[in-house]
């Protein structure tokens, strides 16, 4: 079915409500960082979703899963991913980045961030 511009999602204006929660607690590496959502957007198959994510500083374990991958932008603020063979890559604003399916490593918001994202189930 065609859609039209009334189906086009800016993410400006008053934001949708937000979402807080916390790493789960066996999953921690440092810190207990506060994580804030605000879902801007999911498509009718709820498969693909966009909106804003601001965290704390504070690092825990991710595994993303098989069938995920999220694209994200840092507006402000610097994140460490690192991966289980202990390589990493640091990313800071303005800087793009996809994290692939089935990557199984560390978060590490370095610097309180804030990033829009794109997540698709595959």
């Amino acid at each position: 079915m065609p859609t039209g511009i009334a189906d086009v999602v800016s993410f400006r204006g008053e934001p949708p409500a937000p979402t807080v929660d916390f790493p789960r607690p066996e999953r921690l590496v440092r810190g207990n960082p506060a994580r804030t959502t605000w879902d801007w957007y999911t498509d009718p198959t709820e498969r693909v979703f966009a909106g804003e994510w601001a965290c704390e500083p504070g690092a825990w374990r991710i595994e993303v899963p098989a069938n995920q991958v999220e694209v994200c932008t840092l507006l402000h603020g610097r994140v460490r991913l690192s991966d289980d063979t202990g390589a990493s890559v640091e990313h800071g604003p303005g800087e793009t980045f996809v994290v692939p399916a089935g990557f199984h490593g560390t978060w590490d918001t370095l610097e309180a961030l804030k990033k829009t994202y794109v997540i698709v189930l595959l």
